[in-house]
């Protein structure tokens, strides 16, 4: 049995698949679909399904309007990246790496391109090559994690991370997305004079900014009162609340982050698939390219990303979802592994960055999602927008962030199993939870939690105790936070 948070705030006992395999009788599925997603069998139905794929999707829509956006910013070489093009290419990676992982790997992960990755991909590799060459180098990045699922490394490493620390990630990933809920909201704000601030300079100000807090409160409250399907309920209800408040308070387009809540002239628009298949795979490594050593920094850094950030991520949705044992290990990992890694492939190929398993997956298991029929129906969705994307800008950033925060409040509960008298475990899992938020970096919180639990236990003169894995991922991620200097050693700019 593995205990969860519920959409109510409670916790509940909730049988894994382990657990429902050695038990007697097991109730018969309810037909095929309920059979080949295993919906009885872990507890959930086929509305929870339906519901919680929507209510990802609608997290998660914003991706569609951002990712053009920092794409298309960058300094590209070689090709004029079409806003229309980079607006197909994202749904399309989404839609069907998303479909794959339903599908295949039968979990409720969402996959879409990685922030963390197009940023690297706009700010590091994209000014020193072509759009094909930079593609190529995801297309290298997602099939060299792929290699590593292959070997069972990946998994071997999953499994190997203490169960401690695996819920510190789930933890972290819970402050973490607090954070971006909060920050995309506009309720906290960077740049003022402090680090840190509630509102531009100290207060809340503007229309966008009370509709994140109605959807906030009516969410927890409709929580607080057991209604099923709670934040779907507060997202559509504060889209619409968007809506209204734009229309009658005339509020100006840029208030609102990323989208603006109105009826386009026309929902329906063609897809441009003009980025499609635009790969040069080895071109970065050339003399035209970025340089053999350049490309090759390049390349771990954008493994390291797509790496770590998605294995974060898994172990927190899927220990939410409650697909986790005792142990922490996850039934069929492989499967969710492999697709995950071949979204930096799929997503080099359709020309919208790596793609990777997104925190916002936790906005569906909240509303019920457990099984891999909600990410078919998420992925569905995205197909969907490849035909219909105008329609994706309705829902405003501020309605979605409002179930961030949500989630984040119900990841917090995994704090109870980690032993916080024991130091050997209590400061890896603390700076493991507030790193990822501080840092805006998932991995750098796992990062931060691996090394200093291997030279905790090396400094009490157990230096056997962490296993080697734990010893060469401590190398790996030194390297990571002395990146840097080995790139100015390298002569890399």
């Amino acid at each position: 049995m593995t205990r969860i948070p519920t959409e109510t705030g409670t916790t509940e006992d909730r049988p894994t698949e382990d657990d429902i395999s050695a038990s007697a009788p097991v109730e018969r599925p309810k037909g095929a679909l309920d059979a080949y997603f295993k919906i009885s069998a872990r507890g959930s139905t086929l509305a929870n399904e339906l519901r919680g794929g929507l209510t990802t999707f609608m997290a998660m829509a914003y991706i569609i309007l951002l990712n053009p956006l920092i794409l298309s910013g960058a300094d590209v070489t070689g090709v004029k990246l079409d806003h229309a093009a980079l607006t197909t290419a994202t749904a399309l990676a989404a839609a069907v790496t998303t479909i794959l992982m339903g599908v295949v790997g039968n979990v409720p992960l969402a996959l879409a391109a990685g922030l963390s990755v197009s940023g690297a991909v706009s700010a590091l590799v994209v000014p020193h090559t072509t759009w094909p060459q930079a593609m190529g180098l995801c297309v290298i990045y997602g099939l060299l994690i792929v290699l590593l699922v292959v070997s069972g490394l990946r998994e071997k490493i999953m499994n190997g991370i203490p169960l401690p620390l695996k819920h510190a990630i789930t933890i972290g990933i819970g402050l973490f997305v607090t954070v971006i809920g909060l920050y995309k909201a506009g309720f906290v704000h960077t740049g003022g004079p402090t680090p840190l601030s509630l509102g531009p300079y100290g207060e809340l100000s503007g229309w966008p900014v009370l509709v994140f807090c109605v959807t906030l409160l009516a969410i927890f409250v409709l929580m607080a009162r057991n209604v099923r399907g709670a934040i779907l309920i507060g997202i559509a209800g504060g889209t619409v609340l968007a809506v209204v408040v734009n229309r009658l308070a005339g509020v100006p387009h840029d208030a609102w982050r990323n989208s603006v809540p109105v009826w386009p002239g026309s929902p329906v628009s063609a897809p441009d698939f003009s980025l499609f298949g635009n790969v040069d795979l080895f071109g970065a490594f050339g003399g035209r390219g970025m340089g053999a050593i350049s490309a090759s920094v390049a390349v771990f850094t954008l493994v390291l990303a797509g790496f770590f950030d998605a294995m974060a991520t898994i172990i927190g949705v899927g220990t939410e979802a409650g697909l986790a044992d005792k142990q922490g290990r996850m039934p069929g990992l492989s499967k969710a592994l492999f697709i995950d890694g071949a979204g930096g492939a799929v997503g080099g190929l359709a020309g919208a960055s790596g793609q990777t398993v997104f925190v916002e997956s936790a906005t569906g298991v909240g509303d019920g999602a457990r099984t891999g029929l909600a990410s078919t129906v998420t992925g569905g969705l995205f197909a969907l927008m490849l035909f219909l994307s105008p329609l994706a800008g309705i829902v405003p950033v501020e309605a979605a962030s409002a179930a961030l925060v949500v989630i984040g409040s119900m990841m917090m509960s995994q704090a109870r199993h980690i032993d916080w008298s024991d130091r050997d475990v209590a400061i890896p899992a603390f700076l493991t939870c507030v790193l990822m938020p501080f840092t805006y970096s998932i991995t750098a919180g796992v990062a931060a939690g691996v090394i200093s639990y291997t030279v905790l236990k090396a400094g009490q003169g157990k230096w056997r105790e962490p296993g080697v894995l734990m010893w060469v991922l401590s190398a790996v991620f030194v390297a990571y936070f002395a990146l840097t200097p080995i790139k100015s050693w390298l002569g890399v700019h």
